[in-house]
């Protein structure tokens, strides 16, 4: 499979990542190689291979959530060393935005 010049300023532009002329030439080559490989192993026959998701036999452990009641002292220190608040909710960053 062969990625244009073209695919490269398209996924910058999605990416919003400024690429100049010769980096755009590097990764549509780098990414055409790549993609060719991928074609190349998708004529492997895996029709006798198991399927796997989970290869090393770990797994995650939960643990039932539980409310733990503490006193209003307990609760009134902890608002008070936090650096911004809003009546009795804690202030955070934003970590998503809308643009």
């Amino acid at each position: 499979m062969s990625i244009s010049r073209s695919d490269v300023e398209h996924v910058a532009k999605l990416a919003r990542i400024h690429l100049s002329e010769s980096e755009k030439e590097y990764y549509a080559e780098q990414l055409s190689a790549i993609f060719g490989y991928i074609d190349q192993l998708n004529e492997v026959d895996t029709t006798q291979v198991e399927g796997t998701v989970q290869v090393t036999g770990l797994s995650n452990i939960a643990r039932e959530d539980t409310v733990v009641e503490c006193s209003q002292d307990v609760v009134q220190d902890i608002q008070n060393q936090f650096p911004q608040k809003s009546c009795d909710l804690l202030q955070v960053k934003q970590i998503l935005s809308d643009t």
